[in-house]
């Protein structure tokens, strides 16, 4: 199994979902991990969920002075996970162009800025989320398909500049998240079911599987530049 004694971790959106498992896995392995997100008491409560020490930092992405003042104070790390976005979503023309902008200021710009201000030791990773609506586009959800196509844009186009930091995508599909406790139990669970029904992996994906695929990324010498779906096969459903 791979050690990552002595190596040190920073995950944007640790506090749920996506980000926390991504933080627990690397934590298991022995890693020096961050979390970080807007509200500390939502750390506060990941951090007793990961079986390992993990540390925190409040964090807000949308924000470039606060990101750029951060990374100034923290030093380099080796890993750096970006999983955390605020999007809302809907139709082009039935969204709110300052919902719009919101939603690319989040998921694409706060990204941007991590990536612009992270110090990433040499050999070391950076690692984006996506989605699977990049390649699969959704007629209620076309800003959202936009968005992760522009940030695996981006992660090729960093590969290059940030050369030998190694810059990748990982792109899911469904994944049984908080994102979804808005639903009522019923209608959670009917999604859920109908969404497996139609996949390939006749399955939902849970936070763990795309955990793994930034494990994957991050401790792959040769893996840069590439964006790896983990959709059940959502994307040619």
């Amino acid at each position: 199994m791979t050690s990552l004694t002595s190596q040190s971790v920073f995950v944007v959106g640790g506090s749920s979902g996506i980000g926390a498992a991504t933080a627990k896995t690397f934590a298991d392995l022995g890693a020096r991990v961050t979390i970080a997100a807007r509200n500390q008491s939502r750390l506060d409560e990941a951090a007793k969920t990961m079986g390992s020490p993990v540390r925190t930092a409040v964090l807000d992405i949308t924000c470039a002075e606060e990101v750029s003042a951060f990374f100034e104070r923290a030093g380099a790390f080796d890993h750096v996970v970006i999983s955390a976005a605020q999007t809302p979503t809907g139709p082009v023309r039935g969204l709110a162009l300052d919902h719009a902008y919101e939603a690319m200021d989040s998921k694409f710009w706060g990204a941007y800025r991590v990536a612009r201000a992270a110090q990433i030791n040499e050999g070391g990773s950076l690692t984006f989320v996506s989605g699977f609506l990049s390649v699969r586009p959704s007629k209620s959800s076309v800003l959202q398909g936009a968005i992760n196509a522009a940030l695996e844009a981006l992660a090729r186009g960093l590969a290059l500049e940030l050369a030998p930091v190694r810059v990748n995508t990982v792109s899911p599909g469904l994944i049984a998240t908080p994102l979804w406790s808005k639903l009522d139990t019923g209608a959670r669970q009917a999604m859920y079911e109908g969404a497996a029904a139609r996949l390939p992996a006749r399955r939902v994906g849970r936070p763990e599987y795309i955990a793994n695929a930034v494990l994957y990324l991050a401790t792959t010498p040769y893996a840069t530049g590439s964006t790896v779906l983990v959709d059940g096969g959502g994307a040619i459903a």
